[in-house]
């Protein structure tokens, strides 16, 4: 049998082996990667910034370029407070870029052979800028600002305490952060950010303002408000007694300031007036006395010192303490001394009522009479005369030695109200009242039969009223007689009228005139001491005193009196001045 042999390769091509196929598949690979790596040594890998610029594909001085470019027009904004806003333009300070091969430094620092990563990450980089401008066009672009000029700008405030406010009192008022640019520190921000190429300042972050010292969550301010607030929050109810004066916050705010360190000073000076405004409205002491004596007359009693009298420093103490506490206080004011009563008569309806004219004295408490007596006073032929005025108990003792120049007297019941001058007993004496003081009284004091001084000395204390007054026409009738008929001698003893007779007119008409109304009705001899007076005014020259002015007669229109002369009315006695003399 006949084989066929057929050649199967002739009929078809012969195959590349698959080992052979990939190995140029990634030798193409591998030169596409070198290649890539050979490009990217001189170039900035894909995906690559500077400083945000797009350097991917750029060698160093494409990237350069792109920098230079950036910086022609570069500019600053500035944002100020209260939506101010100003710019500078990096051109107009000659604004340049300063390369030392940083770019160059940055793409050798690059792995060219990682390009391919670079295809799926982001290669941010930055870059340490150098640049360079003008110092002194840039001085002049910030001094040149809107926001620099002092007439756009308003100064910064402290947080401060308000002033007082009626039915409120002191509130914060908030800190002014103002509008007042700090130069330097403006200068310092806007050089960094233009050395950075920032593209906005915030002026406000940057501490570019110039900023209150005291803000409005100051402890120490804080603490000072609350502190007004507590001293002009307190009240303080007089008790005056049916009447009454409130002191508030409407005067204690004009006492306060701020003493520092969160405490309040109060201007005790102004204190000081207020308790002296209270004194005039309130004090009677050394005030004359509207008195309704025993003798069914009222009489004005002037001197002495009794009365209500506030203890000034004492009261601007009590306030000053009354103050720190705070809250509200109903009190009398601190008085350095007190009376019976307030209201239109403080001695009120307890007092010992003398009248030195009568040589009398009434003893009353509650209104009612405990007794009466006459007394012997001062002796006033000796000037020792019994000081009149009202006054007070000033303490009361037993068994006191009462001691002068040239006495040394005991006495059972001692009770001073006026310095050495006081009521005692006088057990010396055998009688009282009549004329026995103007010749043979005490040293001014009131001497009184033992048992009266004992009842007196029972009822009074210390503080008592003693009311002392002269009253003409309360002498008893004797005593007015015995009074005028020595009148009457004294001007029978006048005689023939010469130029000799002066003395004894005049002596004659002293004794008349000291007379009450009553006591001159028995002076039976007037006529002659009147007629006495022309005779002696005729050998002198001179009109007679007595004579009845013409009431036709005109005043001398060239007449005139001393504008300057005055009287000092606010002059007053002083409790602590010692009588003269007081024991007998």
């Amino acid at each position: 049998m006949k084989k066929t042999t057929r050649n199967i390769a002739s009929g078809r091509r012969a195959k590349m082996p698959i080992g052979l196929i990939v190995i140029c598949i990634l030798t193409a690979l591998a030169v596409i990667y070198i290649g890539f790596a050979v490009f990217f040594r001189s170039h900035f890998c894909f995906g690559t910034t500077i400083d945000g610029i797009p350097a991917g594909g750029y060698g160093a001085a494409q990237v350069e370029k792109q920098i230079r470019a950036e910086i022609e027009n570069y500019s600053l904004q500035l944002l100020g407070r209260e939506g101010v806003s100003e710019t500078i333009d990096g051109g107009s300070i000659d604004l340049a870029p300063v390369f030392q091969g940083e770019v160059e430094e940055m793409l050798k620092q690059q792995n060219s052979f990682a390009w391919i990563v670079t295809l799926f990450t982001k290669q941010e980089l930055e870059l340490e800028r150098v640049v360079s401008y003008d110092e002194e066009k840039l001085n002049e672009m910030l001094q040149g600002l809107s926001l620099a000029q002092e007439e756009n700008q308003r100064a910064p405030s402290d947080a401060a305490c308000s002033e007082y406010i009626e039915g409120t009192g002191y509130e914060l008022v908030p800190a002014d952060f103002g509008t007042t640019v700090d130069m330097d520190a403006l200068a310092g921000a806007v050089t960094e950010a233009i050395l950075t190429l920032d593209e906005e300042v915030d002026l406000e972050e940057a501490g570019c303002y110039v900023e209150p010292k005291v803000l409005d969550d100051d402890e120490t301010l804080l603490s000072l408000i609350d502190e007004m607030n507590r001293y002009v929050g307190t009240t303080i109810t007089y008790d005056f007694g049916e009447d009454r004066e409130v002191l508030d916050g409407e005067t204690i705010h004009t006492w306060l300031s701020d003493g520092g360190n969160g405490n309040v000073a109060v201007d005790e000076e102004a204190v000081l007036d207020f308790v002296k405004s209270l004194a005039r409205e309130y004090n009677t002491a050394y005030t004359p006395k509207e008195f309704l004596t025993s003798y069914g007359k009222t009489i004005t009693v002037s001197g002495g010192f009794y009365g209500w009298r506030i203890d000034n420093a004492g009261e601007v103490e009590q306030i000053l303490s009354d103050l720190a506490e705070g809250g509200e206080v109903e009190r009398e004011p601190v008085w350095l001394q007190t009376a019976n009563s307030h209201g239109e008569h403080d001695y009120g309806d307890s007092y010992v009522e003398i009248n030195l004219t009568a040589q009398h004295l009434f003893l009353y408490k509650d209104g009612k009479l405990v007794t009466e007596s006459d007394f012997v006073s001062g002796n006033v032929s000796k000037g020792h005369d019994t000081p009149t005025g009202a006054f007070g108990l000033t303490y009361k003792t037993q068994n006191a030695i009462l001691r002068g120049e040239d006495y040394e007297t005991p006495v059972n019941y001692w009770m001073p109200f006026n310095g050495d001058v006081g009521m005692h007993d006088a057990t010396w004496r055998s009688s009282f009242g009549g004329n026995i003081y103007k010749t043979n009284g005490s040293h001014g004091c009131i001497n009184l039969p033992l048992s009266v001084a004992k009842k007196i000395y029972e009822t009074i204390d210390a503080g008592y009223a003693v009311l002392v007054y002269t009253l003409p026409g309360t002498e008893s009738k004797a005593v007015q007689q015995q009074d005028a008929a020595a009148v009457v001698n004294a001007i029978n003893a006048i005689g023939q009228v010469t130029l000799e007779s002066e003395t004894a007119i005049t002596g004659a008409r002293k004794l008349y005139d000291a007379l009450s109304d009553s006591a001159k009705a028995y002076v039976t001899n007037y006529d002659v001491l009147t007629a006495a007076e022309a005779a002696l005014a005729g050998l002198k020259g001179q009109p007679d005193p007595n004579a009845q002015p013409d009431p036709n007669a005109q005043m001398d229109p060239n007449m005139q009196t001393d504008p300057n002369a005055q009287t000092d009315a606010n002059t007053q006695p002083d409790p602590n001045t010692q009588a003269n003399g007081s024991v007998q």
